[in-house]
């Protein structure tokens, strides 16, 4: 959940709609080391899948992001992130509606408020209308049931994947090419 680990990978949980989304985006791109699908920013410990997709327990679907710093800086790993979903629309993606696919960003501590805040302001330049993203500090991550890990990979063929998870990810795949690798 925090920016840095062993001193060799930084970390961002963030929140973008489903999390399978997200997940499959940051999964195929090289600086990418590691992507886990979870849930924050809510008011029960450990929530289950079933209790979150209710809306109750306040968690969104979450990834929890981690890069190579000598590759990646926290604006790049942004910059995905702002392109893989819509930041203007409150509580939802697409058909994905309630508060569990909220557009999230979570910090460990506030050492990187400033800059995350400097990072949306820019990134608002992009948007006609107001960016809705939560920017919340020292909120717990859980870790989703093993099921939601790497979703799109074990389930390219499942209707989901193929008509709202596969264009979001070619779309990406275009724009950073040069990022971009084969999933194993």
């Amino acid at each position: 959940m925090g920016q840095q680990n062993d001193g060799q990978e930084q970390f961002l949980v963030l929140g973008g709609g489903c999390f399978w989304c997200l997940d499959a985006a940051f999964r195929s791109l090289s600086p990418v080391r590691s992507v886990q699908c979870g849930y924050a920013a809510g008011t029960i410990p450990f929530p289950s899948y079933e209790q979150v997709c209710t809306g109750q327990t306040g968690h969104a679907e979450v990834v929890r992001v981690g890069w190579d710093p000598d590759q990646w800086g926290i604006e790049d790993v942004l910059e995905v992130f702002f392109k893989i979903h819509d930041p203007t629309t409150l509580n939802r993606q697409g058909h994905d509606v309630g508060t569990q696919y909220r557009s999230l960003i979570v910090l460990e501590d506030a050492c990187v408020l400033g800059a995350v805040q400097a990072i949306l302001e820019r990134q608002q330049l992009n948007w006609s209308r107001p960016i809705v993203t939560e920017i919340l500090v020292g909120m717990p991550f859980y870790p989703a049931e093993v099921e939601h890990q790497d979703y799109f990979r074990h389930h390219p063929n499942q209707g989901y994947c193929r008509v709202v998870i596969a264009p979001k990810v070619n779309a990406l795949k275009e724009q950073f090419a040069s990022l971009w690798h084969s999933q194993t």
